[in-house]
């Protein structure tokens, strides 16, 4: 009899499209480390989300009335320096790949965006003359993390992180529902709430110059969490036929 050697796993297994938005936002911030102080200057500002800018400063700002189109998509490729890009890659990381395998490549996308466009507009609500600018991924980071809260628990209950990372399209989607009224959920929710409001006395603004946009990640996380099943596009496997609610 002829021994088999054991099936290895790969230690990172990371979807296609998380690696295609980290290798993304790290070329973005090399080509900016290349730039002159003054040019990279007007390429965050011009690229960034600023309040203000959707008002009569629009054409005075760099990037002009163009950027109030742009600039809502743009501010998610930026970041403040190394360590603020580091931490957001690591929280995409984190909730980014089960969702990638659940959704497929252009569903991930679009839902990326549609979290990070959140950010923005609830950043906007809560400073309509801000003139500061507002970059990072976090709005929609945050909303990956809203969406992975509609099927986490499950799987928890139902085999563990284990089956999370090796098996997420098997894992039953939570309704909305059901959600919204998981004592899990809502405890995880009301910490993420607490620690993002103690941004506003200082806790935690050492992760970037500017502070933390507390609004752009609970904009994000809310809108992750309320529309996460439009996008979920899973084929429930023999392990789990359990019906996916909306």
């Amino acid at each position: 009899m002829i021994p088999t050697e054991p099936s290895k796993e790969p230690i990172f297994n990371v979807h296609a499209s998380v690696v295609a938005i980290l290798a993304v936002l790290v070329l973005v911030h090399v080509g900016r480390g290349l730039l002159s102080p003054d040019d990279d200057l007007w390429v965050v500002l011009a690229g960034a989300f600023i309040p203000a800018r959707y008002g009569p400063l629009a054409a005075e700002l760099p990037g002009g009335t163009l950027a109030m189109y742009t600039s809502p998509i743009t501010h998610m490729l930026l970041h403040g320096d190394w360590v603020h890009l580091a931490l957001n890659s690591a929280w995409l990381l984190a909730f980014g790949g089960a969702i990638a395998e659940r959704t497929g490549t252009i569903r991930f996308f679009a839902f990326f965006t549609l979290c990070g466009l959140a950010g923005a507009l609830a950043f906007y609500l809560f400073n309509a003359d801000l003139v500061q600018p507002m970059i990072g991924a976090s709005g929609a980071i945050s909303g990956l993390m809203g969406g992975t809260l509609r099927f986490l628990f499950p799987a928890m209950d139902s085999g563990g992180f284990r089956r999370l990372r090796e098996a997420p399209r098997s894992v039953r989607l939570m309704s909305l529902a059901e959600t919204l009224t998981d004592r899990r959920v809502l405890v995880t929710s009301a910490i993420l709430v607490v620690i993002n409001l103690l941004t506003i006395v200082g806790f935690g603004s050492a992760q970037n110059a500017a502070g933390i946009a507390w609004e752009a990640h609970l904009g994000g996380y809310i809108v992750g969490i309320f529309t996460y099943a439009f996008f979920d596009d899973v084929r429930v496997s023999e392990e789990n036929r359990q019906p996916i609610e909306y």
